[in-house]
């Protein structure tokens, strides 16, 4: 039997090394899409692995392609489209089979197994059905023993690169990147180790002749698969790159809002705490009692008791000693009371110098009264403030729920219990009894109906107190305040008769009184040639008109004042309460141009997360906020914080209650936009306004902040803008 002859067939240098380069290629980008479809999911994640399928399977079979192109026996070559189109199939089924791997969360061995056999069969069929397309007559005679030899190679490469995708899973950074590159190299040599063995087995015999040889073919099909590969592989990769980016990108910017809402979080909780203590003497204020009072559950049954200790003849002792001295004493009298309570014990200092305490518990009705026996003493012992030792008395009152009430009502019977201690001369304790309540009763309709009269015989009167602007002391309005002078009793604070108003249904007559005032004295400034903003204020009650916006927009048309020239102050509390009912009455008015500020901020729960669906323009912080922040890191860092914050809503910040020069610089420096308070002016009558913008100059453009009393006696120096 005659030896069979074949052809010496011999190998392109360059198009081998071609090939190395696409296998190389091929398998980082490959991994760097394995990447992707990991750590996505849904339909984002099959997106990606689709993508990242036809990547790789045509990067693989781009190796494969160029290396048989390499391939240069006596003969010229071509190649089938139908088999070569089945052979790049082959390639995607082997890549699909690599990526879904790639993407499963677990992977067991027996996973490993299947589909390391599925893509050896994958990149087997690939080689062979190439190997096919080239139609030789007679056929191909193969070396067996290296066709198995290819085969087992094409296993081991698929089973190790499986192994490299999930090994991958844990590293990132540059250690991931270097991995990558070397799982890249140990890859393409495997896979170029299994398709140079297969060539190695295919023996061409003597005589042979390629039908295909019109077919698929030349230098430039192969540059054609190269240009095509790399703009396939060039492509998938930037876009992984970018979509990296993207990610990263995406990570900061959650990871900076965590902070930023960690931050906001923080100055919300330091809010509420302050909202919830009153600066002066570290107590509870009286939103700390109402917050505690009215806690769900809270009182259901159990005992409580109320103390509540008003101080006597504090008046005289802060007219003639100062306010200053007048707050120092508070603050011994406040250490006095703290040192009687339990920790469980909630001492509240409402206001003036009025102090509350709770206490819950079986024991709660003997322990307040002995508490309060122990106080009478404590309280009348002298205080050193001046030189001379100062001593005053208290006047207490008791309740004790749930006997006489809870929440609100049971405050309100200390409260009477309290006055008519005091009406018995004060220096005693009561408790509750229901008597107290209709002398109580008989005070508020006495005025009350001394409301009605004050509105008909014109003793309402309004005040302004001038706001300025922080950097250049620029007049930037005034606030009206209302005044009732009493024909008998002489001058009532708001805080007294503005609850009588609202509790006898009379605050929408005097709130349309203040409207129209304001509105009136605005107009006249105007004809003088006097532009100035004047803010009003607005209750709850005013709020839940639903004609308030009309009657505030026609007021405004009858005088023929530009909107923008009214700032409607409303407190937070009112503001929320309002949300419910859809804003609608401060929406019209914000739509007309007028502007609705945010009151007192800081002495309600001051939520930062609802400041952004309140359709205000300006944010008045309250007093209590302003303490201390000159010399107090966490205060002046709370103030920052919500500055910082009513900016970037575009809010403009006015800080009400500046007291000092350090206050007003420290404020300045923040960046409060608008300072009001006693450091410049306290509330004063039309023609003592007048007066004193006439005397500062704070009105002229070329005017810099300076505190001015009432009696135009310059306070400090001016201070540079």
């Amino acid at each position: 039997m005659n030896a069979v002859s074949y052809l010496d067939v011999g190998w392109h240098p360059g198009t081998v090394l071609l090939s190395v380069l696409v296998a190389t290629f091929a398998s980082y980008v490959s991994l760097e899409l394995s990447r992707r479809v990991r750590d996505l999911d849904g339909a984002v994640a099959h997106a990606w692995w689709l993508g990242g399928s036809l990547t790789m399977g045509t990067g693989v079979w781009s190796m494969h392609f160029v290396g048989m192109l390499a391939f240069e026996p006596p003969l010229p070559l071509g190649y089938r489209h139908d088999l070569t189109a089945l052979s790049w199939l082959a390639a995607l089924v082997a890549a699909g089979m690599a990526m879904a791997v790639a993407a499963h969360r677990q992977v067991d061995r027996r996973l490993h197994l299947v589909a390391s056999l599925v893509m050896a069969a994958g990149i087997v069929s690939m080689h062979y059905l190439g190997m096919a397309a080239i139609d030789l007559q007679p056929g191909i005679d193969w070396d067996w023993p290296l066709v198995g030899a290819s085969v087992l190679i094409a296993l081991i490469a698929s089973a190790a690169a499986l192994e490299i995708f999930v090994r991958m899973r844990a590293l990132g950074g540059a250690e991931r990147l270097r991995a990558q590159l070397r799982a890249s190299v140990v890859t393409a040599a495997a896979i170029c180790g299994m398709h140079y063995t297969a060539m190695a087995a295919a023996r061409l015999p003597e005589g042979v002749v390629c039908l295909s040889a019109d077919a698929l073919g030349g230098r430039g099909l192969l540059l054609a698969v190269l240009l095509f590969t790399a703009l396939v592989l060039c492509v998938a990769l930037g876009t992984a790159i970018f979509d990296a980016r993207r990610r990263r990108r995406e990570r900061q910017l959650s990871r900076s809002l965590a902070s930023a809402n960690a931050e906001l979080q923080t100055a919300n909780e330091e809010l509420r705490r302050r909202a919830l203590t009153d600066p002066l003497t570290g107590l509870a204020n009286r939103m700390g009692l109402e917050d505690r009072l009215g806690r769900p559950g809270s009182q259901d049954g159990v005992p409580v008791a109320l103390v509540f200790i008003d101080l006597d003849g504090f008046k005289a002792i802060n007219d003639s000693l100062g306010r200053a001295t007048g707050d120092r004493l508070l603050g011994k009298v406040s250490r006095r009371i703290r040192r009687r309570c339990r920790p469980v014990d909630l001492a509240v200092r409402l206001g003036g110098d009025e102090f509350v305490l709770l206490l819950e518990g079986e024991e709660a009705e003997p322990r307040a009264l002995d508490l309060a026996r122990r106080l009478l003493v404590d309280l009348q012992q002298p205080y050193l403030l001046t030189e001379k030792p100062v001593s005053l008395s208290c006047s207490i009152g008791l309740a004790f729920g749930p006997r006489h009430g809870q929440g609100d009502v049971l405050l309100g019977c200390a409260d009477a219990a309290m006055h008519a201690a005091k009406r018995s001369g004060g220096g005693c304790l009561l408790c509750y009894d229901s008597h107290m309540s209709a002398e109580d009763s008989s005070d508020q309709l006495h005025l009350q109906q001394g409301l009605r009269d004050a509105l008909r015989r014109g003793e309402l009167s309004l005040h302004y107190q001038p706001k300025l602007t922080s950097g250049e002391g620029r007049l930037h309005g005034v606030e009206a305040l209302l005044r009732w002078r009493h024909p008998e009793r002489g001058m009532i604070s708001p805080a007294v008769f503005i609850p009588v108003a609202e509790r006898f249904g009379l605050i929408g007559r005097i709130g349309d009184w203040v409207i129209e005032e304001a509105c009136a004295q605005l107009a006249q400034w105007q004809k003088r040639g006097w532009q100035c903003r004047v803010a009003i204020n607005l209750s709850a009650q005013q709020l839940r008109q639903p004609d308030l916006a009309r009657r505030i927009l026609g007021t405004l048309a009858r005088h023929g004042l530009d909107p923008t020239l009214l700032v409607c102050e409303l407190t937070e509390t009112a503001m929320m309460e309002s949300m419910k009912d859809g804003c609608s009455v401060l929406d019209e008015l914000d739509a007309a141009g007028v502007r609705v500020s945010i009151d007192d901020f800081g002495t309600g729960y001051s939520s930062l997360s609802y400041l952004r669906r309140l359709p205000a323009s300006q944010l008045k912080i309250d007093r209590s906020l302003i303490i201390g922040v000159d010399s107090d890191v966490q205060a002046r860092a709370v103030l920052e914080a919500v500055v910082r914050l009513a900016h970037a809503l575009d809010m403009e910040v006015v800080a009400e209650g500046v007291e000092t020069e350090a206050q007003r610089q420290a404020l300045a420096a923040i960046g409060c936009d608008v300072l009001q308070g006693f450091l410049f002016a306290r509330p004063m009558d039309v023609q003592a306004l007048q007066d004193w913008v006439g005397r500062s100059g704070c009105d002229r453009p070329a005017a810099r902040l300076s505190a001015v009393s009432d009696s135009g006696e310059r306070l400090q120096p001016a201070a540079s803008a």
